[in-house]
């Protein structure tokens, strides 16, 4: 099944609705309207080989999740999930009876706590990632293997770049060595030194690791070089990240970074403090709050009126309350398996039976 043909076959939907910022109380005029919701596939998909557990469109503001997917995350205690399941009632826009079966309350659970804070987390390590992009940009140009090389001078170091200057050398003319039992510490050689053809110190600006020539026993190494090979291979990692987040990333939502001066993702942040006050509500009230009552405070977030060392700090102290509030908590350690297991098989046979 796909999106199209559920929309085509909407007896199949089971709830609809409005989410996101719009659910959350948080929309602004620009922001999109995302729709989720829980089909049923066929009866005939079911029993046969071919099982959709999800449909979705290309952006993934349209997505609906089959009744069994939607279950298993109900058991894990997904946020998502469990908001979907308390969608506001002007967020509705069809809910199928058999819905009122599924109650939050059968499934909340301490989970919540791992849960909500992992979830948060994650939007944590988002704005830091955002942070570290935009405080150390990475140059258009990619270092080099030589960049990483150094050769022994008295008893310092100096580039290997600088040392091929000062002896009139080019790379291509350099014969290495790998001296035993010294890792990443190669003998330095020149043409002129053997009627051997050597190889270079790299390949060329795509290379992993440098070059070993063969070179005459009788040959005496003109240097010793170290080549920081763990900072190589990170500084190409680090390159690679952050020009495909330069390729990939939303270009409104980053000046609005920008232009806020903090230096964060602000609209990360925001929904770090939604996750953990919703976190909270359920620790306290076993209620899942959608609607947030804290809406000024939470777009005072998303405007970047905070510092991000403020913000994190705030975070750090917020999930130490919770932990506290969820071991205190009268709620299961999970939810219940069975229950959900009866659950599912008593709505399949209920929709099934109705053709």
């Amino acid at each position: 099944m796909t999106l199209q043909e559920l929309y085509r076959n909407p007896k199949h939907i089971l709830l609809k609705c409005i989410s996101g910022s719009q659910a959350y109380g948080l929309a602004l005029p620009h922001s999109d309207t995302d729709l989720k919701g829980i089909f049923i596939v066929p009866k005939e998909e079911f029993y046969g080989l071919h099982y959709t557990d999800q449909v979705n469109n290309d952006t993934n503001d349209e997505m609906y999740y089959e009744i069994k997917k939607f279950i298993d995350l109900l058991l894990k205690n997904n946020p998502n999930i469990l908001e979907l399941l308390s969608t506001p009632e002007d967020c509705i826009l069809y809910r199928h009876p058999v819905m009122d079966l599924i109650k939050p309350e059968m499934f909340l659970s301490k989970l919540c706590s791992q849960t909500f804070g992992q979830y948060a987390y994650a939007q944590i390590k988002k704005a830091r990632g955002l942070n570290k992009k935009i405080v150390n940009p990475v140059e258009i140009k990619r270092k080099t293997i030589l960049d990483f090389c150094y050769t022994v001078k008295g008893q310092g170091s100096m580039p290997i770049t600088q040392w091929l200057a000062s002896c009139g050398y080019i790379q291509e003319d350099i014969g290495l060595v790998r001296i035993d039992h010294m890792r990443d510490i190669y003998a330095v050689f020149h043409r002129l030194q053997s009627d051997e053809r050597f190889n270079g110190i790299y390949s060329g600006e795509n290379a992993n690791d440098v070059s070993l020539s063969s070179v005459p026993a009788p040959c005496v190494p003109l240097a010793i070089m170290y080549f920081n090979k763990d900072g190589y291979t990170m500084h190409c990692k680090e390159y690679r990240q952050y020009w495909e987040w330069v390729e990939k990333r939303n270009e409104e939502r980053y000046e609005n970074t920008l232009s806020h001066g903090k230096n964060y993702d602000a609209k990360n942040m925001m929904h770090v403090f939604r996750l953990l006050n919703m976190a909270e509500e359920i620790a306290l009230h076993d209620k899942v709050n959608v609607r947030r009552p804290e809406r000024e405070w939470l777009l005072r977030i998303r405007s970047g009126a905070f510092t991000y060392e403020d913000l994190l700090k705030q975070a750090e102290d917020k999930i130490e309350v919770i932990n506290r509030l969820f071991e205190r908590s009268d709620l299961p350690d999970q939810p219940d398996p069975v229950i959900a297991e009866n659950l599912l098989v008593n709505i399949r046979e209920k929709l099934y039976h109705a053709g």
